[in-house]
């Protein structure tokens, strides 16, 4: 039994759980104590990774080495790529999970992780000297010591849980919550807030007609989000089901308005925006006349479906009096009731761009903690948050990613410099540069960086090399390629594009947003060159498409990119006293001084610091 590690984490969920990864993987002695061990990862709201943006955060992550995306794959149940009738910079993978083997995977991989040790307890507090963390005392009064501590609590820190007028304490549904960290840190003059998310009844797929409901397929040819070979892609999939709420649900939901928590004053945290209960969504938008609901089942072994878009805490009966007039619900059974929960979080301009605190050294945020919503948000920022603890340990420079290198760097950017005032989630929009920051590139951009850092393994190097050499071989040979027009029209044709009276390189043609390359691919040393391929065919084959194409794009945002940067490259110390220069707005000074950015570019996005005091900055520093 060890008592001593180099980094501890605390909570196994998605966040947790990279960190842990991250961090023995790159040599360190790692504790994770979690409440439960049988919920690793677990899947506590809808079962599934992926969407829009936040599909190319499990890419980013697998891409440095994290394991979400193999987790994913080996538990999809369907894949969908969304946004495929937009851009290639909008396309964005999810995938439909078995719940119960997400969880069973993440605690696989972990448990044959080198360095990894568990321990199920509660964290009631933090061990302290001289301004850093040295370890974390447990429920149990055990003392673990440790030179790095990593906190992703989750919902847990006092969390309580409504349904209705009912309360309950918990973390999640059936788990208790924790205590004694929040009050903890508040005393060190940390600034600590609540939110609220919630979740949806979970149904009896025994009591559903599915007949009259909206089927909803995954692709027919399902990718997957890891770049390794050896990941699976799935082969069967299960549908999903659409059917939609009326106005007899809404009038009943309506009833229970001055019942429900969010209304009458019980809960005054703020919800996630994005992802409003079902109650919002009638009292905000009450033009409408119904609400689209999905109904997504939780496994392979299951009869249990979640109702993606109703959230809900109203009064159970309220509930199921509402479920009972939709569509192909008239007998339906609930496993167990929607409900809102409360829970702790830290103003994340209180991190650095390592996700440290300012406050407390060697100790680390990740995850809601944070103030943000979603698995996949979470999995990034523990990554992150694992891979500095251990490079702190080591005495490693810190770990910091651009916004211009991956969305996983606009997400803490935008967290560490504007701070929240709601739960975060990530969109493609967030991003500047989404031309760039692609699901299909992640590996080109972030991996040479795994590698660095010593945090990729053999097989996956080697992947990213074979298809990167491939995507240029490629490239180089359709610039090369000439078509004669009697080889080109029937597919130009078939595609409602203008023929060719003259034989034209393949290149210039797929120029043409009607034209891919898949489209050629039988074409002589197209289709050599297809053939001869080892793996990642159809992965090598779209990307080499998407830079030809897009070309001009890529080159315009890289320019960018390029003066960006110098904003970014001009440093600020720590200590310097905003205080001093008058000619700044006032308003300026109070959040240059709060936030403390480290260069004039993230002193630039700081809301209310404006282009004027920038300028300010600039000729003070000599620039």
């Amino acid at each position: 039994m060890m008592f001593d590690y180099d980094v501890i984490v605390v909570g196994a969920g998605h966040a947790g759980c990279e960190a842990a990864a991250a961090a023995a993987n790159l040599g360190s002695t790692v504790l994770l104590i979690t409440l439960d061990m049988t919920k690793m990862g677990q899947m506590s709201c809808n079962p599934a990774m992926g969407g829009i943006a936040k599909g190319q955060i499990v890419r980013e992550i697998d891409a440095l080495g994290g394991y979400s995306g193999i987790v994913t794959d080996y538990s999809t149940i369907q894949f969908r790529m969304l946004n495929k009738s937009k851009g290639p910079a909008m396309w964005s993978p999810r995938a439909q999970c078995d719940r119960v083997l997400f969880s069973l995977k993440w605690r696989e991989m972990l448990e044959n992780t080198a360095n990894i040790s568990f321990w199920q307890d509660s964290v009631v507090s933090l061990l302290l000297k001289n301004g850093l963390v040295t370890g974390v005392r447990t429920a149990l009064g055990v003392e673990f010591n440790a030179k790095s501590v990593v906190l992703t609590t989750g919902t847990f820190m006092n969390g309580l849980m409504h349904v209705g007028r009912h309360q309950q304490v918990g973390g999640r549904s059936g788990d208790m919550a924790s205590y004694g960290i929040t009050e903890q840190l508040r005393e060190l003059g940390m600034e600590v807030g609540r939110m609220k998310t919630g979740t949806p009844a979970r149904i009896d797929g025994r009591s559903v007609d599915f007949s009259v409901m909206g089927v909803q397929h995954g692709d027919e040819n399902p990718q997957k989000f890891s770049f390794l070979n050896s990941s699976p892609a799935v082969v069967k999939q299960l549908p999903c089901f659409i059917t939609y709420t009326n106005s007899t649900v809404h009038d009943i939901l309506k009833d229970g308005f001055l019942e429900s928590p969010l209304f009458n004053g019980t809960i005054k945290s703020i919800g996630p925006r994005y992802c409003p209960s079902i109650e919002d969504k009638v009292r905000t938008f009450a033009d409408k006349n119904q609400h689209q609901l999905f109904l997504e089942p939780e496994g392979w072994n299951t009869n249990e479906y979640y109702l993606n878009g109703f959230s809900s805490s109203l009064p159970l009966d309220v509930q199921v009096k509402a479920l009972l007039k939709i569509p192909g619900f008239e007998n339906v059974k609930i496993f167990r009731p929607g409900y809102a929960i409360e829970y702790d979080f830290f103003q994340p301009t209180q991190l650095k761009h390592s996700l440290e605190s300012k406050f407390v050294g060697n100790l680390f945020c990740a995850g809601q903690i944070n103030g943000t919503t979603g698995y996949e948000e979470a999995a990034g920022q523990g990554l992150v948050a694992g891979i500095n603890a251990s490079l702190k340990v080591a005495n490693q420079p810190e770990f910091v990613l651009t916004r211009d290198s991956s969305y996983i760097g606009v997400l803490i950017d935008d967290l560490v410099t504007k701070g929240v005032d709601e739960p975060y989630r990530m969109f493609t929009s967030r991003a500047e540069y989404r031309v760039l920051l692609r699901q299909d590139n992640a590996d080109e951009r972030l991996t040479p960086i795994g590698i660095k850092l010593g945090l990729v393994s053999k097989e996956r190097e080697f992947a990213y090399k074979y298809k990167k050499e491939k995507v240029d071989e490629l490239i180089n040979l359709i610039e090369k390629t000439s078509i004669k027009q009697e080889d080109a029209n029937d597919i130009l044709i078939s595609k409602q594009t203008a023929v060719i009276n003259q034989t034209r390189k393949l290149g210039d043609l797929l120029l043409r947003p009607q034209i891919s390359l898949f489209d050629f691919s039988k074409f002589g040393v197209i289709d050599n060159f297809y053939n001869s391929l080892e793996f990642s065919k159809e992965e090598i084959f779209s990307q080499a498409d998407i830079k030809i194409k897009y070309k001009g794009y890529i080159d315009r945002e890289r320019l960018v990119v390029d003066k960006i940067e110098r904003l970014e490259n001009v440093r600020i110390s720590d200590d310097f006293e905003y205080s001093k220069l008058q000619s700044l707005s006032t308003e300026a000074r109070q959040k240059l001084n709060k936030i403390k950015p480290k260069t004039i570019g993230q002193a630039s996005r700081i809301p209310g610091v404006s282009p004027s005091d920038i300028n300010v900055l600039l000729v003070f520093l000599g620039r």
